[in-house]
């Protein structure tokens, strides 16, 4: 994954968070198609939920994956920057497709950035209601007996997610 610097000629636009996503969402899809999860309504609503807040630069990272008593079994992270770095812009893909989800449960966590939570409190409320996701404050699984690799880059118009996998040993 090389990076370099520029400054971006046009808006990010919702076009352009809609690339980016439709990214994650083709790694969700091969969840769903090794590990039975994410179910695709709640899939296609995730998405949409990214790609709204994405545009407007109010997401800091993503993680979905499976937990076991609030342990990592497999994720993947999509940490975001729009700083003008520009990425290389993987297709996605290589999901780990042999975990053993017998037990676990599928989570998906949002952290959202330091200009979304500058918005007044009306703000964000008006946004979190035009989203199809409601969520609540939860908190990220421990890691368990794992590793996390960088391993994918995703970018358009100066904006890049960075994806980290955590897989079993």
């Amino acid at each position: 994954m090389s990076t370099s610097t520029r400054t971006a000629s046009a808006a990010f636009t919702i076009v352009h968070a809609r690339h980016i996503i439709s990214k994650v969402a083709a790694d969700m899809h091969l969840c769903q198609a090794y590990y039975g999860l994410p179910g695709e309504l709640h899939l296609n609503n995730i998405s949409e939920e990214l790609a709204l807040l994405l545009k407007d630069g109010f997401v800091q990272q993503f993680e979905f994956g499976f937990k076991e008593d609030d342990v990592r079994i497999v994720s993947w992270r999509y940490t975001v920057s729009n700083d003008g770095t520009l990425a290389t812009d993987d297709r996605p893909g290589r999901v780990f497709s042999s975990a053993n989800i017998d037990n676990a449960k599928f989570y998906n966590h949002l952290i959202k950035t330091q200009k979304w939570w500058d918005l007044d409190s009306g703000s964000r409320e008006g946004i979190e209601e035009a989203l199809p996701i409601k969520r609540t404050a939860g908190s990220l699984p421990s890691d368990g007996t794992g590793y996390w690799t960088a391993d994918k880059s995703y970018s358009s118009n100066g904006t890049a997610t960075t994806r980290n996998s955590y897989r079993p040993y």
